[in-house]
């Protein structure tokens, strides 16, 4: 019996390792393509999707700004997946960010609330020459004091361009609120009171309008919402907005490319900026807010149920389906006769294929308008780099600043540009 067992394990013992060293190879062949399907390393790169009429003004745009008609290739191992691009910037806003010097500058509103914003002088002489300042909103509960910011900001002072950040009200920790009010996804008050101090201030200086995500709609809102505000803007550039958050509350409810994670995360980062002015918001005799409101606050995890209990009713709007509309640029951006970029990307998690039919219909409608839509970037990541370290200054950084001298250097010699084209 014993010789027969020995006999057995001498003869199945062989076997055991080329068994095992097959699984391995398994193991190691699936690891490897959930990398190449995650990170996306067989898709290609490619130049931008251009929409657009075929006018003499974008012709020339398009000439002269070649970033736009050129491939955008993005980090080789990493820079092909949306929610690398997405987080990067997410956690750390651009590498080896820059710390420009500005001058924080306080408006009072008027219903109490004080407005802020950072207000930083050119490094240099325009191209042309003219006094030109970018006004710039930053995305959802951002600030001056972003490493995204501040890197696009810098780079746009050592162009020639003086620039004017939006501070979201609630959205700097270190500064409270005077009025039980904070920014919301289309409250265009602030900006508007920023915009008015720069047209008084600089009477000779021309503006170009920019907006990321939150403050691209907030951007195209205000610009939209009466022709006045579009005097003395010569541009307007939108980056990785959503256009209408009526149509895209059912999209971020999903869980295709992970939007109802997202929308977890900044859900809880919305409820951290409203506690930390707990007092103010909830506090305060002229509040609209209730007890059941701060309770329901705590149990939220979207940021629909956010906007449903709290949001809306800074501005008294009857149900979260008013405030959505009344509050989304889509309702406004036809409006807009400046020239405007709109710029998205296909990997955005954040942002549903559905809702870019806006502004391709949009760019197809209208003579001023240019839809651009990138393969890669995800959230207003859009790095560039050679394999696996992104450069600090991104495609998207460099996209805004040369369309900017290519509308400024149209304005400025419009008469031969009309004739070379």
């Amino acid at each position: 019996m014993s010789a027969q067992v020995e006999a057995d394990v001498r003869t199945i013992s062989p076997e055991m390792p080329a068994m095992f060293d097959g699984m391995k190879l398994a193991a190691v062949a699936t690891v490897l393509y959930v990398i190449v399907r995650t990170l996306n390393l067989k898709c290609p790169t490619a130049a931008p999707d251009i929409t657009c009429q075929d006018t003499p003004l974008n012709r020339y745009l398009l000439k002269s700004c070649p970033i736009l008609t050129k491939e955008y290739i993005p980090p080789l191992l990493w820079g092909k997946s949306g929610h690398l691009q997405t987080a990067l910037y997410g956690k750390m806003g651009r590498v080896k960010s820059p710390k420009p010097c500005g001058l924080r500058k306080y408006l009072s509103m008027p219903d109490g609330a004080t407005a802020t914003f950072d207000l930083f002088e050119p490094q240099g002489v325009h191209s042309t020459g003219e006094d030109l300042t970018m006004v710039i909103c930053p995305g959802i509960g951002n600030h001056s004091e972003k490493h995204y910011i501040r890197t696009f900001v810098d780079y746009s002072q050592k162009q020639g361009y003086r620039c004017a950040v939006l501070n979201h009200l609630g959205a700097l920790p270190n500064i409270e609120l005077t009025s039980p009010r904070m920014f919301t996804y289309g409250c265009t008050w602030e900006f508007s009171a920023m915009v008015g101090y720069i047209k008084r201030t600089f009477p000779q200086t021309q503006l170009i309008v920019v907006g990321f995500s939150l403050g691209g709609n907030i951007a195209c809102k205000y610009l939209g919402e009466s022709p006045a505000n579009q005097e003395r803007v010569l541009c307007c550039v939108s980056i990785c907005q959503g256009y209408s958050a009526l149509r895209a509350q059912e999209t971020f409810l999903q869980w295709d490319r992970c939007r109802r994670l997202y929308n977890f995360l900044m859900a809880d980062n919305m409820k951290k900026i409203i506690l930390s002015h707990r007092e103010s918001l909830f506090g305060m005799s002229s509040s609209n807010m209730e007890a059941a409101d701060l309770s329901h606050l705590y149990t939220a995890t979207s940021l629909m149920q956010i906007d449903d209990n709290i949001m809306r009713k800074f501005h008294g709007h009857n149900s979260l389906k008013e405030y959505y509309e009344k509050e989304s640029c889509v309702r406004y951006i036809h409006n807009i006769s400046v020239p405007l970029l709109l710029m998205n990307s296909s990997d955005d998690p954040l942002v549903h294929q559905s809702l870019l039919k806006i502004p391709r219909t949009l760019a197809e409608k209208k003579q001023n308008v240019i839809f651009a839509l990138t393969l890669h970037g995800g959230h207003l990541g859009f790095f560039e780099g050679a394999v696996l370290f992104p450069q600090p200054l991104s495609w998207m950084d460099k996209v805004i600043v040369s369309y900017a001298n290519a509308i400024c250097q149209w304005e400025k010699h419009r008469p031969q540009c009309q004739q070379a084209k």
